[in-house]
């Protein structure tokens, strides 16, 4: 008899702990820098940022009506932020949406300006979306550091 008690006690666990993975509200998750560590003297290339998205409308990515990815310095002031368009997804599934997308973040790249040289400052940004619905995602901090490099 305690058995049955013990396993109907395990199933409902395990039915509590499993979640929809899409919701009508985005929800993003951090993957990437293109490169974590940028000159802003002589960089050839912007850095990027990548996320994952997911939602279960896909209304995200519209030419005719587009939405954004918005990113915010929080680590050196003045805290930039600035919002990126994010690309056209209209061609891709619109239910059950997952997509990686990318942000080049160079507008919002701040250097503490120390009279040292070279100097490096260490930035973490704080990243959301909305979509069409104005639903706002999860607001997520990069868990890697992005090295500026002064010289």
């Amino acid at each position: 008899m305690k058995s049955w008690f013990w396993i109907a006690g395990l199933l409902l666990f395990c039915a509590g702990c499993s979640k929809d993975k899409y919701t009508s509200t985005p929800q993003i998750s951090f993957k990437s820098f293109s490169s974590n560590v940028w000159f802003n003297t002589v960089s050839q290339f912007s850095p990027s940022l990548k996320i994952e998205v997911t939602d279960a409308e896909g209304d995200l990515g519209y030419i005719d009506e587009p939405t954004f990815i918005y990113v915010k310095n929080i680590t050196v002031p003045p805290m930039k932020e600035d919002s990126f368009k994010l690309p056209d997804l209209s061609s891709l599934v619109r239910k059950n949406l997952k997509v990686e997308v990318s942000a080049e973040i160079s507008s919002v790249l701040t250097s503490s300006n120390q009279p040292n040289r070279p100097y490096t400052d260490t930035l973490f940004f704080e990243v959301y979306v909305k979509d069409k619905a104005g639903n706002k995602s999860n607001v997520i901090t990069t868990p890697e550091p992005f090295y500026l490099i002064t010289e």
